[in-house]
Protein backbone atom coordinates (compact mmCIF):
# COMPACT_ATOMS: atom_id res chain seq x y z
CA UNK A 1 0.00 0.00 0.00
CA UNK A 2 1.57 3.46 -0.87
CA UNK A 3 2.18 5.39 2.03
CA UNK A 4 0.22 8.77 2.64
CA UNK A 5 1.90 11.78 1.30
CA UNK A 6 3.27 14.36 4.34
CA UNK A 7 4.09 17.91 4.13
CA UNK A 8 6.43 20.34 5.53
CA UNK A 9 5.49 24.41 5.92
CA UNK A 10 8.45 26.85 5.48
CA UNK A 11 7.62 30.33 6.26
CA UNK A 12 10.03 33.09 5.90
CA UNK A 13 8.78 36.35 7.58
CA UNK A 14 10.98 39.42 6.02
CA UNK A 15 10.79 43.51 6.65
CA UNK A 16 8.55 43.40 3.12
CA UNK A 17 6.16 40.36 3.68
CA UNK A 18 5.89 36.85 4.35
CA UNK A 19 6.08 33.84 2.13
CA UNK A 20 4.95 30.83 2.95
CA UNK A 21 5.98 27.13 0.73
CA UNK A 22 4.59 23.73 1.46
CA UNK A 23 6.54 21.06 0.52
CA UNK A 24 6.83 17.23 -0.17
CA UNK A 25 8.64 15.66 2.94
CA UNK A 26 10.39 12.96 1.02
CA UNK A 27 11.09 14.71 -1.88
CA UNK A 28 11.33 18.21 -1.50
CA UNK A 29 9.77 19.37 -3.87
CA UNK A 30 7.57 22.91 -3.51
CA UNK A 31 3.73 22.00 -3.98
CA UNK A 32 2.55 25.92 -3.07
CA UNK A 33 3.87 29.11 -2.66
CA UNK A 34 2.01 31.75 -0.67
CA UNK A 35 2.83 35.76 -0.08
CA UNK A 36 1.47 38.24 1.78
CA UNK A 37 2.97 41.84 2.66
CA UNK A 38 3.83 43.93 6.14
CA UNK A 39 3.39 47.06 6.48
CA UNK A 40 5.79 49.77 8.69
CA UNK A 41 4.82 52.04 10.89
CA UNK A 42 4.75 55.81 9.59
CA UNK A 43 5.89 58.88 10.90
CA UNK A 44 8.12 57.56 13.12
CA UNK A 45 11.35 59.57 14.24
CA UNK A 46 14.75 60.12 12.46
CA UNK A 47 16.36 56.31 11.56
CA UNK A 48 13.49 54.55 13.54
CA UNK A 49 11.85 51.48 11.80
CA UNK A 50 8.83 49.52 13.44
CA UNK A 51 6.49 47.16 12.62
CA UNK A 52 3.30 45.66 14.69
CA UNK A 53 3.90 41.71 15.24
CA UNK A 54 0.25 40.91 14.96
CA UNK A 55 0.45 42.44 11.34
CA UNK A 56 3.63 39.36 10.68
CA UNK A 57 0.62 36.75 12.23
CA UNK A 58 -2.17 37.84 10.33
CA UNK A 59 0.60 37.86 7.02
CA UNK A 60 2.28 34.58 8.06
CA UNK A 61 -1.82 32.79 8.01
CA UNK A 62 -2.54 34.88 4.65
CA UNK A 63 0.59 33.28 3.12
CA UNK A 64 0.05 30.02 4.25
CA UNK A 65 -3.81 29.71 2.72
CA UNK A 66 -2.46 31.04 -0.35
CA UNK A 67 -0.01 28.37 -0.71
CA UNK A 68 -2.43 25.27 0.46
CA UNK A 69 -5.04 26.38 -2.10
CA UNK A 70 -1.85 26.47 -4.54
CA UNK A 71 -0.65 23.33 -3.61
CA UNK A 72 -3.93 21.58 -3.70
CA UNK A 73 -3.20 18.86 -1.14
CA UNK A 74 -4.99 17.78 2.41
CA UNK A 75 -3.30 20.54 4.81
CA UNK A 76 -4.33 17.88 7.50
CA UNK A 77 -0.85 16.32 6.12
CA UNK A 78 1.28 18.60 7.29
CA UNK A 79 3.37 17.55 9.57
CA UNK A 80 5.99 20.33 10.65
CA UNK A 81 6.16 23.59 9.90
CA UNK A 82 9.15 26.62 10.91
CA UNK A 83 9.80 30.19 10.61
CA UNK A 84 12.49 31.99 9.01
CA UNK A 85 12.48 35.87 10.23
CA UNK A 86 14.54 39.09 9.93
CA UNK A 87 17.05 39.31 12.51
CA UNK A 88 18.08 41.56 15.31
CA UNK A 89 14.10 42.95 16.02
CA UNK A 90 12.97 43.24 19.77
CA UNK A 91 9.49 42.01 20.38
CA UNK A 92 8.90 42.99 24.34
CA UNK A 93 6.27 41.14 25.71
CA UNK A 94 4.21 41.36 29.15
CA UNK A 95 3.90 38.91 32.16
CA UNK A 96 0.55 37.68 29.74
CA UNK A 97 2.37 37.76 26.70
CA UNK A 98 1.01 40.77 25.18
CA UNK A 99 2.99 42.81 22.93
CA UNK A 100 3.73 45.68 24.93
CA UNK A 101 4.57 47.85 22.02
CA UNK A 102 5.56 48.38 18.21
CA UNK A 103 8.69 45.92 17.46
CA UNK A 104 11.80 47.49 16.37
CA UNK A 105 13.84 46.06 13.49
CA UNK A 106 17.19 45.12 11.92
CA UNK A 107 17.28 48.62 10.26
CA UNK A 108 16.30 50.92 13.24
CA UNK A 109 19.05 53.05 13.68
CA UNK A 110 18.01 54.88 16.06
CA UNK A 111 20.03 53.43 19.11
CA UNK A 112 23.47 54.74 17.68
CA UNK A 113 23.87 56.12 21.77
CA UNK A 114 22.77 52.89 23.18
CA UNK A 115 25.19 50.64 21.46
CA UNK A 116 28.09 52.69 21.92
CA UNK A 117 27.20 52.75 25.86
CA UNK A 118 27.17 48.92 26.01
CA UNK A 119 30.25 48.72 23.74
CA UNK A 120 31.86 50.85 26.76
CA UNK A 121 30.69 49.25 29.51
CA UNK A 122 31.96 46.16 28.51
CA UNK A 123 35.51 47.34 28.06
CA UNK A 124 35.92 48.45 24.19
CA UNK A 125 35.37 46.90 20.82
CA UNK A 126 38.15 44.70 21.43
CA UNK A 127 37.31 43.32 24.75
CA UNK A 128 34.00 42.84 24.22
CA UNK A 129 35.10 40.16 20.82
CA UNK A 130 37.43 39.22 23.11
CA UNK A 131 34.77 38.07 25.30
CA UNK A 132 31.62 37.32 23.45
CA UNK A 133 33.01 36.67 19.93
CA UNK A 134 31.48 39.22 18.44
CA UNK A 135 31.44 42.87 17.70
CA UNK A 136 27.74 44.70 18.69
CA UNK A 137 26.46 46.23 15.73
CA UNK A 138 23.75 49.36 15.64
CA UNK A 139 21.22 47.05 14.74
CA UNK A 140 21.68 44.16 17.08
CA UNK A 141 18.83 43.39 20.00
CA UNK A 142 20.84 44.78 23.23
CA UNK A 143 20.92 48.31 22.08
CA UNK A 144 16.98 48.36 21.24
CA UNK A 145 16.45 46.51 24.48
CA UNK A 146 18.64 49.24 26.59
CA UNK A 147 16.83 52.03 23.98
CA UNK A 148 13.27 50.59 25.61
CA UNK A 149 14.87 51.19 29.25
CA UNK A 150 15.81 54.70 28.88
CA UNK A 151 13.30 55.78 26.23
CA UNK A 152 9.86 54.56 27.29
CA UNK A 153 10.45 53.34 31.19
CA UNK A 154 6.94 53.21 31.83
CA UNK A 155 6.64 50.26 28.68
CA UNK A 156 9.95 48.49 30.05
CA UNK A 157 8.57 48.39 33.45
CA UNK A 158 6.35 45.83 31.98
CA UNK A 159 8.90 43.66 30.02
CA UNK A 160 8.61 40.06 30.94
CA UNK A 161 9.67 38.49 27.90
CA UNK A 162 12.23 39.65 25.11
CA UNK A 163 11.99 37.58 21.57
CA UNK A 164 12.98 37.97 18.27
CA UNK A 165 10.95 38.19 15.03
CA UNK A 166 10.88 34.80 14.34
CA UNK A 167 10.40 33.78 17.84
CA UNK A 168 6.92 35.64 18.35
CA UNK A 169 5.86 33.96 15.45
CA UNK A 170 6.63 30.54 17.18
CA UNK A 171 4.58 31.92 20.64
CA UNK A 172 1.72 32.88 18.17
CA UNK A 173 2.00 29.19 16.96
CA UNK A 174 2.81 26.70 20.09
CA UNK A 175 2.51 29.20 22.94
CA UNK A 176 5.93 28.63 24.23
CA UNK A 177 8.85 31.75 24.34
CA UNK A 178 12.32 30.17 22.48
CA UNK A 179 15.20 30.71 21.46
CA UNK A 180 17.60 29.06 19.77
CA UNK A 181 22.11 29.76 18.56
CA UNK A 182 21.43 31.37 15.10
CA UNK A 183 18.95 33.91 15.90
CA UNK A 184 20.10 34.72 19.45
CA UNK A 185 23.62 35.12 18.59
CA UNK A 186 22.70 38.00 16.54
CA UNK A 187 21.48 40.15 19.79
CA UNK A 188 24.99 41.06 20.80
CA UNK A 189 24.57 39.25 24.59
CA UNK A 190 25.39 35.77 23.55
CA UNK A 191 28.44 34.01 23.76
CA UNK A 192 28.74 32.87 20.70
CA UNK A 193 31.94 30.14 21.51
CA UNK A 194 30.34 28.93 24.95
CA UNK A 195 26.61 29.22 23.46
CA UNK A 196 25.02 30.65 26.35
CA UNK A 197 23.78 34.09 27.43
CA UNK A 198 26.80 36.47 29.08
CA UNK A 199 26.50 38.03 32.21
CA UNK A 200 28.18 40.77 31.61
CA UNK A 201 26.48 41.90 28.62
CA UNK A 202 23.32 41.15 30.19
CA UNK A 203 24.48 43.36 33.12
CA UNK A 204 25.63 46.46 30.77
CA UNK A 205 21.95 46.31 29.30
CA UNK A 206 19.89 45.56 32.81
CA UNK A 207 21.18 43.73 35.50
CA UNK A 208 17.85 41.52 35.89
CA UNK A 209 17.27 41.14 32.10
CA UNK A 210 18.58 37.23 32.12
CA UNK A 211 15.33 36.23 33.98
CA UNK A 212 13.53 37.85 30.48
CA UNK A 213 15.04 36.03 28.13
CA UNK A 214 13.93 32.73 27.29
CA UNK A 215 16.94 29.60 27.92
CA UNK A 216 18.81 28.77 24.84
CA UNK A 217 18.14 25.64 22.88
CA UNK A 218 20.28 23.76 20.30
CA UNK A 219 18.49 24.05 16.92
CA UNK A 220 17.12 20.18 16.71
CA UNK A 221 15.11 20.53 19.63
CA UNK A 222 11.63 21.96 18.07
CA UNK A 223 9.16 24.78 19.63
CA UNK A 224 6.60 21.56 20.33
CA UNK A 225 3.50 21.44 18.43
CA UNK A 226 1.24 23.82 17.48
CA UNK A 227 -1.84 24.69 19.11
CA UNK A 228 -4.95 22.79 18.72
CA UNK A 229 -7.37 25.66 18.57
CA UNK A 230 -4.88 27.50 16.46
CA UNK A 231 -4.49 24.28 13.78
CA UNK A 232 -8.15 23.53 13.34
CA UNK A 233 -8.84 27.20 12.70
CA UNK A 234 -5.94 26.85 9.71
CA UNK A 235 -7.28 23.55 9.04
CA UNK A 236 -4.41 21.93 10.25
CA UNK A 237 -3.30 18.70 12.11
CA UNK A 238 -0.87 17.78 14.36
CA UNK A 239 2.06 19.96 13.55
CA UNK A 240 5.25 20.06 14.99
CA UNK A 241 6.89 23.42 14.97
CA UNK A 242 10.46 23.59 14.84
CA UNK A 243 13.30 25.87 15.94
CA UNK A 244 13.27 27.91 12.93
CA UNK A 245 16.04 30.70 12.99
CA UNK A 246 17.16 34.09 11.01
CA UNK A 247 16.83 34.90 7.87
CA UNK A 248 20.34 34.04 6.99
CA UNK A 249 20.50 31.19 8.84
CA UNK A 250 17.89 29.57 7.09
CA UNK A 251 18.91 30.97 4.00
CA UNK A 252 21.82 29.06 4.84
CA UNK A 253 19.78 26.29 5.08
CA UNK A 254 18.12 26.44 2.48
CA UNK A 255 21.01 26.83 -0.19
CA UNK A 256 22.48 23.57 1.45
CA UNK A 257 25.11 25.41 3.18
CA UNK A 258 25.34 23.16 6.05
CA UNK A 259 29.07 21.53 5.62
CA UNK A 260 32.07 23.10 4.98
CA UNK A 261 33.47 24.79 2.29
CA UNK A 262 30.01 25.75 0.95
CA UNK A 263 29.14 29.60 0.23
CA UNK A 264 26.17 31.54 -0.12
CA UNK A 265 26.23 34.77 -1.56
CA UNK A 266 23.09 36.51 -1.91
CA UNK A 267 23.39 39.60 -4.39
CA UNK A 268 20.27 41.66 -3.35
CA UNK A 269 19.89 45.63 -2.79
CA UNK A 270 22.40 44.59 -0.14
CA UNK A 271 24.74 41.56 -0.82
CA UNK A 272 26.10 38.91 2.21
CA UNK A 273 28.19 36.14 2.31
CA UNK A 274 28.48 33.63 4.60
CA UNK A 275 29.58 29.81 4.64
CA UNK A 276 29.17 27.29 7.60
CA UNK A 277 32.11 26.09 9.80
CA UNK A 278 32.27 23.26 12.46
CA UNK A 279 33.51 25.13 15.28
CA UNK A 280 33.31 29.21 16.58
CA UNK A 281 34.78 31.85 13.54
CA UNK A 282 35.87 34.95 15.27
CA UNK A 283 37.14 38.06 13.27
CA UNK A 284 39.33 40.40 15.82
CA UNK A 285 38.81 43.39 13.70
CA UNK A 286 34.91 42.54 13.97
CA UNK A 287 34.15 42.88 10.31
CA UNK A 288 32.91 39.89 9.85
CA UNK A 289 30.05 38.91 12.09
CA UNK A 290 30.26 35.60 13.96
CA UNK A 291 26.72 34.35 13.82
CA UNK A 292 26.16 31.03 14.71
CA UNK A 293 24.06 28.71 12.38
CA UNK A 294 20.56 27.03 12.99
CA UNK A 295 21.58 23.81 12.68
CA UNK A 296 24.39 23.80 15.46
CA UNK A 297 27.13 25.01 13.73
CA UNK A 298 28.72 28.72 13.42
CA UNK A 299 28.02 31.09 10.08
CA UNK A 300 30.31 33.93 9.86
CA UNK A 301 28.80 36.51 7.85
CA UNK A 302 29.72 39.63 5.76
CA UNK A 303 27.05 41.98 4.80
CA UNK A 304 27.63 44.96 2.62
CA UNK A 305 25.08 47.73 2.00
CA UNK A 306 25.33 48.58 -1.79
CA UNK A 307 24.79 46.13 -4.44
CA UNK A 308 21.60 46.11 -6.90
CA UNK A 309 20.92 49.79 -5.01
CA UNK A 310 23.89 51.33 -7.61
CA UNK A 311 22.50 49.27 -11.04
CA UNK A 312 18.50 50.20 -10.14
CA UNK A 313 20.14 54.24 -10.38
CA UNK A 314 22.43 52.66 -13.79
CA UNK A 315 19.22 51.42 -15.28
CA UNK A 316 17.15 54.65 -14.10
CA UNK A 317 19.89 57.05 -15.41
CA UNK A 318 20.02 55.12 -18.88
CA UNK A 319 16.66 53.86 -19.22
CA UNK A 320 17.52 49.86 -18.83
CA UNK A 321 15.93 46.74 -17.89
CA UNK A 322 17.91 43.91 -16.62
CA UNK A 323 18.95 42.74 -20.18
CA UNK A 324 19.71 45.55 -21.16
CA UNK A 325 21.96 46.69 -18.39
CA UNK A 326 23.87 42.91 -19.14
CA UNK A 327 24.46 43.51 -22.71
CA UNK A 328 25.74 47.09 -22.18
CA UNK A 329 28.20 46.33 -19.30
CA UNK A 330 29.49 43.44 -21.77
CA UNK A 331 30.49 45.63 -24.19
CA UNK A 332 32.75 47.61 -21.94
CA UNK A 333 35.05 43.95 -20.95
CA UNK A 334 36.38 42.86 -17.83
CA UNK A 335 38.06 45.65 -15.76
CA UNK A 336 35.87 48.32 -17.62
CA UNK A 337 39.05 50.01 -19.08
CA UNK A 338 40.52 50.78 -16.00
CA UNK A 339 37.63 52.63 -14.54
CA UNK A 340 37.10 51.64 -10.47
CA UNK A 341 33.96 52.29 -8.79
CA UNK A 342 33.27 52.74 -4.94
CA UNK A 343 29.67 51.55 -4.41
CA UNK A 344 29.00 53.38 -1.31
CA UNK A 345 26.01 54.92 -2.68
CA UNK A 346 24.37 54.49 1.09
CA UNK A 347 27.40 54.37 3.58
CA UNK A 348 28.48 50.74 4.09
CA UNK A 349 29.14 48.65 7.04
CA UNK A 350 32.49 46.45 5.85
CA UNK A 351 34.10 48.55 4.97
CA UNK A 352 33.99 50.51 7.65
CA UNK A 353 32.29 53.66 5.57
CA UNK A 354 28.98 54.90 7.28
CA UNK A 355 28.72 58.87 6.20
CA UNK A 356 30.86 58.10 2.99
CA UNK A 357 29.51 58.30 -0.67
CA UNK A 358 30.50 56.75 -4.25
CA UNK A 359 33.37 57.87 -6.04
CA UNK A 360 34.37 56.86 -9.82
CA UNK A 361 37.93 56.51 -10.48
CA UNK A 362 39.77 56.52 -13.55
CA UNK A 363 37.27 58.31 -15.87
CA UNK A 364 38.82 59.33 -18.66
CA UNK A 365 37.88 59.06 -23.19
CA UNK A 366 38.14 55.67 -23.15
CA UNK A 367 36.16 55.06 -20.34
CA UNK A 368 33.18 57.99 -19.71
CA UNK A 369 30.52 56.10 -21.41
CA UNK A 370 27.08 54.41 -20.34
CA UNK A 371 28.91 50.46 -21.04
CA UNK A 372 32.09 51.21 -19.15
CA UNK A 373 30.08 52.99 -16.20
CA UNK A 374 27.65 50.01 -16.30
CA UNK A 375 30.45 47.32 -16.06
CA UNK A 376 32.36 49.15 -13.49
CA UNK A 377 28.69 49.82 -11.35
CA UNK A 378 28.54 45.55 -11.79
CA UNK A 379 32.15 44.98 -10.91
CA UNK A 380 32.24 47.65 -8.08
CA UNK A 381 29.61 45.88 -6.30
CA UNK A 382 31.69 42.44 -6.45
CA UNK A 383 35.28 43.67 -5.48
CA UNK A 384 33.26 45.48 -2.19
CA UNK A 385 32.28 42.07 -1.25
CA UNK A 386 35.38 40.63 -2.41
CA UNK A 387 37.62 42.97 0.25
CA UNK A 388 35.41 41.04 3.22
CA UNK A 389 35.54 37.77 1.31
CA UNK A 390 39.19 38.06 1.35
CA UNK A 391 38.96 38.71 5.30
CA UNK A 392 36.76 35.39 5.90
CA UNK A 393 39.78 33.94 3.99
CA UNK A 394 42.45 35.25 6.04
CA UNK A 395 40.82 33.76 9.09
CA UNK A 396 40.45 30.10 7.70
CA UNK A 397 37.32 30.25 4.99
CA UNK A 398 38.62 27.78 2.80
CA UNK A 399 35.53 28.10 -0.32
CA UNK A 400 35.06 24.95 -2.42
CA UNK A 401 31.76 26.84 -4.16
CA UNK A 402 29.16 29.81 -4.01
CA UNK A 403 25.87 29.23 -4.38
CA UNK A 404 24.28 32.45 -5.33
CA UNK A 405 20.82 34.23 -4.75
CA UNK A 406 18.97 37.15 -4.61
CA UNK A 407 18.35 39.63 -7.91
CA UNK A 408 21.37 39.37 -9.15
CA UNK A 409 22.26 35.98 -9.20
CA UNK A 410 19.87 35.92 -12.44
CA UNK A 411 22.78 37.83 -14.61
CA UNK A 412 25.19 35.56 -16.25
CA UNK A 413 27.81 38.19 -16.39
CA UNK A 414 27.12 39.46 -12.50
CA UNK A 415 27.60 35.37 -11.47
CA UNK A 416 30.67 35.56 -13.88
CA UNK A 417 32.49 38.18 -12.43
CA UNK A 418 31.98 36.99 -9.13
CA UNK A 419 33.49 33.86 -9.87
CA UNK A 420 36.70 35.78 -11.28
CA UNK A 421 36.89 38.16 -8.49
CA UNK A 422 36.19 35.38 -5.85
CA UNK A 423 38.45 32.83 -7.88
CA UNK A 424 35.90 30.32 -7.03
CA UNK A 425 32.95 28.36 -9.03
CA UNK A 426 29.45 29.69 -8.56
CA UNK A 427 26.11 28.22 -9.14
CA UNK A 428 22.64 28.68 -8.34
CA UNK A 429 19.48 27.01 -7.22
CA UNK A 430 16.65 25.60 -8.35
CA UNK A 431 14.55 27.19 -5.83
CA UNK A 432 14.93 30.76 -5.41
CA UNK A 433 13.33 31.31 -1.65
CA UNK A 434 16.30 30.18 0.15
CA UNK A 435 15.23 31.21 3.58
CA UNK A 436 11.74 30.09 3.46
CA UNK A 437 12.62 26.83 2.10
CA UNK A 438 15.49 25.92 4.25
CA UNK A 439 12.64 26.47 7.21
CA UNK A 440 11.01 24.01 5.73
CA UNK A 441 13.75 21.65 5.61
CA UNK A 442 15.19 22.44 8.95
CA UNK A 443 10.73 21.70 9.94
CA UNK A 444 11.20 17.75 8.77
CA UNK A 445 15.03 17.60 9.87
CA UNK A 446 13.93 18.41 13.25
CA UNK A 447 10.13 16.10 12.74
CA UNK A 448 12.48 13.31 12.27
CA UNK A 449 14.69 13.71 14.85
CA UNK A 450 11.56 14.10 16.86
CA UNK A 451 10.32 10.42 15.28
CA UNK A 452 13.97 8.43 16.42
CA UNK A 453 15.64 9.00 12.97
CA UNK A 454 19.08 10.15 12.95
CA UNK A 455 18.97 11.56 10.04
CA UNK A 456 21.68 14.77 9.68
CA UNK A 457 20.45 18.28 8.64
CA UNK A 458 23.30 17.72 6.00
CA UNK A 459 21.97 14.34 4.31
CA UNK A 460 18.42 15.68 4.01
CA UNK A 461 19.67 19.26 2.37
CA UNK A 462 21.44 16.43 0.30
CA UNK A 463 18.34 15.04 -0.84
CA UNK A 464 16.53 18.45 -1.47
CA UNK A 465 18.81 20.80 -2.66
CA UNK A 466 18.73 20.84 -6.53
CA UNK A 467 21.15 23.34 -8.87
CA UNK A 468 19.86 25.33 -11.19
CA UNK A 469 21.60 25.52 -14.82
CA UNK A 470 23.28 29.29 -14.54
CA UNK A 471 26.70 28.77 -13.47
CA UNK A 472 30.05 30.59 -14.21
CA UNK A 473 33.61 29.39 -13.53
CA UNK A 474 36.76 31.61 -13.05
CA UNK A 475 38.29 32.97 -16.17
CA UNK A 476 42.40 32.04 -16.02
CA UNK A 477 42.75 34.86 -18.20
CA UNK A 478 40.87 37.11 -16.05
CA UNK A 479 42.55 36.08 -12.43
CA UNK A 480 45.50 38.61 -12.77
CA UNK A 481 43.59 42.03 -14.28
CA UNK A 482 40.88 41.38 -11.18
CA UNK A 483 43.65 40.53 -8.90
CA UNK A 484 44.93 44.05 -9.56
CA UNK A 485 41.76 45.51 -9.69
CA UNK A 486 40.97 44.36 -6.07
CA UNK A 487 44.10 45.59 -4.76
CA UNK A 488 43.21 49.46 -6.20
CA UNK A 489 39.96 49.09 -4.94
CA UNK A 490 41.29 48.26 -1.47
CA UNK A 491 43.81 51.26 -1.79
CA UNK A 492 40.88 53.61 -2.63
CA UNK A 493 38.30 52.84 -0.51
CA UNK A 494 41.40 52.75 2.85
CA UNK A 495 42.08 56.65 1.62
CA UNK A 496 38.68 57.82 2.52
CA UNK A 497 39.24 56.16 6.36
CA UNK A 498 42.67 57.72 7.75
CA UNK A 499 42.15 55.12 11.12
CA UNK A 500 41.65 52.24 8.83
CA UNK A 501 45.04 50.76 10.29
CA UNK A 502 44.39 51.74 14.01
CA UNK A 503 40.82 50.28 13.51
CA UNK A 504 42.16 46.80 12.63
CA UNK A 505 45.26 47.02 15.51
CA UNK A 506 47.50 47.28 12.66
Amino acid sequence: MKALARYAVGIDSGTQGAKALVVDIETGRVLGRGRAPHAMIEGLGPGASEQAPAGWVKAAERAMRSAFMEARVDSRRVVSLAVSGQQHGFVPLDAGGRVIRPAKLWNDTSTVAETEDIVAALGGRARMIERLGINLAVGFTASKILWLKRKEPRAYAKLATVLLPHNYLNFHFTGRAHMEYGDASGTGLMDIRRLRWDEEALAAVDPELAGKLPPLSHPREPVGFMKKALAERLGLGKVLVASGGGDNMMGAVGSGNVSPGVCTLSLGTSGTIYSYFDRPFVDPAGEVAAFCDSTGGWLPLLCTMNVTNATEIVKSLFKLDNAKLERLARRAGPGASGLVFLPFVDGERVPPLPFSSAVFFGLDRRSFDAAHIARSVMEGAVLNLGYGFARMMELGLKPAEIRATGGGAKSRLWLQIVADVFQTPVVTLRESEAAAYGAALQSVWNWRLAHGEKAGIAEVAANWIAKDKLAARPEPRNAALYADLQARFNDLWKRLVPDFKARRGL
